[in-house]
């Protein structure tokens, strides 16, 4: 990713980071429990790139980012990301993941199948956990098979996945157990 600059900016969820270059958004950081932990992440991810206001089209973005958050259905569509340097196979999940509208969901098998046949649900949990761009690639609106949870490698985890879900009133069979 080239990445030059990023900002951190206020969400229903926390406090959230964004991170661009020349070619477009190369990075959303979930809130990582306070706004020093967020920008230790970003620069831990990619390095000591400097924190600016951003410009009108990121701007626009994390408007976008923000609406969808209050629960406003914006599917962030119109978004460009820089995913240069991200594997061709991941590209094409996070391709599908996007065209997923707010508050519908579908699962890494259905994903799976559009990429060449189900044995790849686990190829395709991987590129979803290695998501650069939470939200924009709406990766929470991946379950499992059944419509349960599976995993989210945000800060916070599952419980952040069912609160980005149910802010977009989308339906998840989550009955949470010992066994979960």
């Amino acid at each position: 990713m080239t990445s030059h600059s990023f900002a951190i900016f206020d969400t229903a969820i926390g406090r959230c980071g964004i991170a661009w270059g020349e070619r477009g958004i190369g990075a959303v950081q979930l809130p990582m429990g306070s706004e020093d932990k967020t920008r230790g992440r970003i620069r831990q991810r990619y390095g000591d790139i400097a924190e600016v206001l951003p410009p009108a089209g990121v701007q626009s973005a994390i408007d976008g980012i923000v609406e969808l958050l209050a629960g406003k259905p914006n599917g962030l569509t119109d978004i460009v990301l820089d995913l240069d340097g991200v594997p061709e196979f991941n590209r094409g999940v996070y391709d599908i993941t996007r065209t997923i509208p707010p508050g519908q969901t579908m699962t890494y098998g259905d994903i799976a199948k559009r990429l060449g046949g189900v044995e790849l649900s686990r190829d395709v949990g991987q590129a979803l956990g290695r998501n650069p761009c939470p939200i924009v690639v709406p990766c929470h609106r991946v379950l499992a098979a059944g419509g349960k949870p599976g995993g989210f490698s945000a800060n916070g985890g599952v419980m952040t996945k069912l609160k980005m879900l149910a802010i977009e009133g989308a339906v998840v069979n989550h009955t949470p157990n010992l066994f979960d």
